[in-house]
């Protein structure tokens, strides 16, 4: 091995970039041990970038998610439920970055003649440690690795003797419940999406571009110490209003067009959302007040918001201002999802809730965020009410923690 590559990958130390303590990541694993106990798991293969960053603190801007055939996504986390540590694998190209994103103690590196391809090292490894053998559980909800890869790992898992169930729910279900200091972060983020929101109503102007809008959010929230978000965000002008997913482009704006915009500030990779609309010059009547109608739902949802609110509670009140305000014959998508923890592609979290929940006694416990999303078909083909809040509920008291105003917003 050469002088300098041997210096750098045995002797070069960053300093450390982590967000929580040895403590709470002690804890989490603790947590994802009892769940794969309660599950008959005795070993947890980990894959998906959220649970990596959960586990360890492991960031990354590379995941080999679309790579070539040559580079399999074969990095990741091994966690057995009687052991209290976890086995890190990865490449030699990230041997010392493991060292400063995560808390692993035990990193365990491909060798460099197949430092892309580290499955049967990987399951070499394991055999060693008397890990393998029993139940494996696999993330097999998760994008990454593709199918062909993780057929590849099952079939390792089962040529060891290891029976293979999907092990999708115990990350996903340990992470729904916030720590103290997850819900701080959160709050952060809150801001950061302010800023963007601030930064959209001070960019839309006509003949700016959705792109120009689009660069001036990134780089005030990114000023702010803003991470990239998990999605790109959208920035939506005339009739591509009427879309809740486009991607923003070199349209031009023009006077008398709605312009939506869906921001997620986030910090430390933790998501907090938020959606809006403008309108450039004085907007129809009939569509200011339609606009009013849909965002009105969040005074409704204010005054009910408490820990141990149920999504049924939520929902039917929801509904009964949208039968009363005459409106949900028009809606588009209402309800929400789970924020949190995202990496590129989603910031859409695991647990999900929409208007047929109006029975569901699921509870927003302490500690936990959701979205909620009025968004109705305004008249005139105007476009979207794109109206988004992050709704975080802590351990005495629930909130709308993004201050940015609920309603259409008017550029003169």
């Amino acid at each position: 091995m050469g002088h300098n590559r041997s210096l750098v990958l045995e002797q070069c130390n960053p300093a450390m970039e982590l967000g929580f303590s040895l403590a709470e990541y002690k804890s989490r694993l603790g947590l994802i041990r009892k769940h794969m106990s309660a599950n008959n798991i005795d070993l947890l293969w980990l894959t998906a970038p959220e649970s990596l960053y959960y586990v360890s603190g492991y960031t990354c801007e590379w995941y080999q998610a679309q790579s070539p055939k040559q580079w399999p996504a074969t990095s990741g986390i091994a966690v057995h439920v009687e052991h209290d540590h976890f086995i890190m694998f990865d490449t030699p190209s990230e041997k010392v970055m493991c060292r400063f994103v995560t808390c692993a103690k035990d990193i365990r590196i491909f060798p460099i003649d197949n430092r892309r391809d580290g499955i049967g090292f990987i399951m070499d490894e394991l055999a060693a440690e008397g890990w393998l053998g029993g139940t494996v559980g696999m993330e097999l909800y998760s994008y990454r690795p593709n199918p062909a890869i993780s057929a590849r790992f099952r079939n390792a898992f089962e040529g060891n003797g290891c029976p293979v169930t999907d092990g999708s729910d115990i990350l996903r279900e340990v992470r729904w419940v916030k720590s103290p200091q997850e819900i701080i972060y959160l709050e952060h983020a809150a801001r950061i999406t302010d800023i963007g929101l601030e930064a959209a109503k001070n960019a839309i102007r006509p003949g700016v571009t959705e792109l120009d809008v689009y660069g001036e959010m990134i780089h005030a929230m990114a000023k702010a110490g803003g991470e990239n978000p998990a999605i790109t965000l959208p920035v939506l002008s005339g009739l591509k209003a009427n879309t809740g997913h486009s991607l923003a482009s070199r349209k031009v704006i023009m006077q008398g067009e709605q312009v939506n915009v869906d921001v997620s500030g986030v910090y430390w990779r933790y998501h907090a959302n938020a959606a809006r609309s403008f309108y450039l010059g004085e907007p129809p009547k009939d569509v200011m007040e339609y606009h009013d109608k849909s965002s009105g739902v969040f005074t409704v949802i204010a005054d009910i918001l408490k820990p141990g609110l149920t999504v049924g509670e939520l929902v039917r009140s929801a509904r009964q201002y949208y039968d009363d305000v005459g409106i949900w014959s028009d809606a588009g998508w209402v309800g929400g999802y789970e924020l949190g923890i995202g990496f590129p592609p989603d910031w859409v979290g695991n647990f999900v809730y929409e208007m047929s929940h109006s029975d569901s006694e699921k509870v927003f416990e302490p500690r936990t965020i959701v979205n909620f999303e009025s968004q109705f078909f305004s008249p005139r083909m105007s476009g979207i009410t794109y109206y988004i809040c992050s709704l975080l509920f802590k351990e005495d008291s629930a909130e709308l923690p993004i201050k940015a105003p609920r309603r259409l917003v008017v550029i003169e």
